[in-house]
């Protein structure tokens, strides 16, 4: 299937998940047929999530059951991102997590020591801190408690939201902002898009050309395209809508209905 007169500008794409390939377990219309073209084409892809809640190696299970290929190496995550910030950092030092057990392990193999469920969680040395759907008061309590101490206070990301098929659900950024509040303060360090550092782990995977970045938000996708020096691509399949779009100052590079429309020729 030949491409679109955008798409063969770039060598490579950096590609956003939730609302970009997908919403929830639905891939977006012919997102398969788009990201099959890239490779025909030889174009180099990584895909770039800030959800927490699965491993690489889940996602690209994920990636594969709704019809993309995929490999280990072009997933990147903002969980990844977070084990890749701690690791050598905080060697030994007591973390209090609230997330999915995929971030439970990034924080442990970056070399911490989780105490979730412990008598130490109130004094742990590191709050880390992304969404999941048991979160509950008494991780906010614990959490509170222990930034309150001192513990340095790292958010996964700040996205309010994530498109999922019966409306938006709250996202990390939801969960760190009341931790925020409770504690009078921002957290430290934020490590997901639209920081920079996802973007230089990406593009250390791709190597030299051109790049474009993907994404359903204008706040995250294309402000860390931005930040990042990279051009970039809003598609509307997710959270970001029309009229938004047309608003944006600055906007992004491109804009399209969605992937598809953006990479195949008419």
């Amino acid at each position: 299937m030949p491409l679109s007169a955008v798409a063969r500008r770039y060598d490579s794409f950096l590609l956003d998940l939730d609302g970009c390939l997908w919403v929830g377990d639905e891939p977006t219309e012919r997102a398969g047929e788009a990201l099959a073209a890239l490779r025909e084409a030889g174009k180099r892809i990584v895909f770039m999530t800030n959800d927490a809640r699965r491993t690489p190696e889940e996602f690209v299970r994920k990636l594969w059951r709704l019809g993309f290929q995929a490999s280990l190496a072009e997933v990147v995550t903002a969980g990844a991102a977070a084990q890749f910030e701690l690791a050598g950092r905080h060697d030994g030092s007591a973390a209090f997590v609230i997330g999915s057990r995929a971030l439970v392990e990034h924080v442990a193999a970056a070399g911490l020591r989780i105490v979730n469920r412990t008598e130490f969680a109130t004094r742990a040395d590191v709050v880390v801190v992304a969404d999941h759907e048991r979160f509950d008061y008494a991780e906010l309590r614990t959490a509170t408690q222990a930034v309150l101490r001192g513990a340095e206070l790292i958010g996964l990301t700040r996205d309010p939201t994530f498109p999922m098929p019966d409306g938006p659900w709250p996202g990390s950024g939801a969960v760190l902002a009341a931790i925020e509040t409770a504690c009078g303060r921002p957290a430290d360090e934020v490590v997901g898009k639209p920081e920079p550092g996802m973007y230089a782990t990406a593009l250390d995977r791709l190597g030299e050309g051109r790049t474009l970045v993907v994404g359903d938000r204008i706040d995250v996708d294309v402000a860390g395209a931005r930040r990042a020096g990279l051009d970039s691509a809003l598609v509307l399949t997710g959270v970001t809508g029309a009229a938004e779009a047309a608003g944006a100052k600055p906007p992004p590079t491109h804009l399209a209905e969605s992937l598809a429309a953006l990479v195949l020729a008419p």
